[in-house]
């Protein structure tokens, strides 16, 4: 898929699905072809396999391939497959080409392993990615890449395949500054969680990614299409019922971003299992907790 194909491609819902595991923590392939057969009846409008919602830091090379291959399959061009890779500069390398060899379509870029790079060596990470694979090529700002608008200037202009951005810091006015000065030379995604789409969209963006489309893809789509309506009562309805309590329930414990959201999905029947370590399982008084969010979704699922 051409940069330009699949930026015509991303309007609507990124959905992140998690990667199953049994309970003794092996990969669970046949659940995850499971859970993307049922996810393929929405439109969503690209699948991240192996992201941060897929536990990528958790994975071997091989289960990886693994997840990437599963999903590509199971999509059949129905959505584009946009495969995580990261960990540090030669294994994302490897990961982006043998992405490629198994059919995705686009390559997502996540932090390296090191926190502290400087500026140009960061840029050198990425770049380095980019050129593994004629590949458009997404970067995941999150955690401790967090470059301001000349950095990614740069970047964009030394790596041709960069084709769009995902904001995984929630800080609209840093990310007003990075479009302002980029334009249109990147598509740009609303990449923190659901709970951001009302900033995100009143600024002008129209694509986001979802956790909540593991669980509830009708929801996260009525989300998209209420805030690019310019429903604000709507939208609010949706935001107070469902998505502010789901991501305050989430702040609980570090790494419940991906635990509750993998619990939420074991309740309806769904294939998630338990989160590898250093994620943590959920902690027992907070089962009822969930249990009754979960039956207050009942409704969109």
């Amino acid at each position: 898929m051409s940069p330009e194909e699949l930026r015509s491609r991303l309007r609507g819902v990124i959905a992140f699905p998690v990667t199953p595991f049994h309970d003794d923590l092996s990969l669970n392939i046949a659940g995850l072809r499971s859970n993307l057969q049922k996810l393929v009846q929405h439109p969503m409008c690209a699948v991240v396999a192996a992201g941060g919602t897929g536990e990528l830091y958790s994975l071997t090379p091989a289960e990886h391939a693994e997840v990437v291959k599963a999903t590509t399959e199971e999509m059949r061009g129905k959505a584009p497959v946009i495969a995580g890779v990261g960990f540090n500069r030669q294994l994302g390398i490897e990961l982006a080409r043998r992405s490629e060899e198994l059919g995705a379509d686009a390559i997502l870029a996540l932090p390296p392993y090191y926190p502290n790079a400087d500026d140009d060596a960061l840029l050198e990470y990425y770049a380095a990615i980019g050129a593994a694979t004629p590949l458009p090529l997404l970067v995941y700002s999150r955690d401790w890449v967090n470059p301001g608008p000349a950095w990614v200037e740069r970047l964009a202009a030394k790596v041709p395949t960069l084709t769009a951005w995902k904001d995984g810091q929630g800080d609209v006015r840093r990310y007003q500054q990075i479009i302002q000065r980029v334009g249109k030379r990147l598509h740009w995604i609303g990449g923190i969680g659901d709970d951001c789409v009302p900033a995100y969209y009143s600024i002008g963006i129209r694509v986001y990614t979802s956790s909540i489309a593991t669980v509830a893809p009708r929801l996260s789509i009525e989300l998209d299409k209420t805030a690019a309506a310019g429903d604000r009562e709507g939208l609010a309805k949706l935001m107070d019922e469902f998505v502010i309590p789901l991501y305050a329930f989430r702040t609980r414990r570090k790494g419940y971003e991906v635990t509750v959201m993998k619990e939420m999905m074991n309740l309806v029947g769904l294939a998630a299992g338990p989160v590898r370590p250093p994620l943590p399982a959920l902690r027992a008084e907070d089962q009822a907790d969930l249990k009754s969010m979960v039956e207050r979704w009942k409704p969109w699922l």
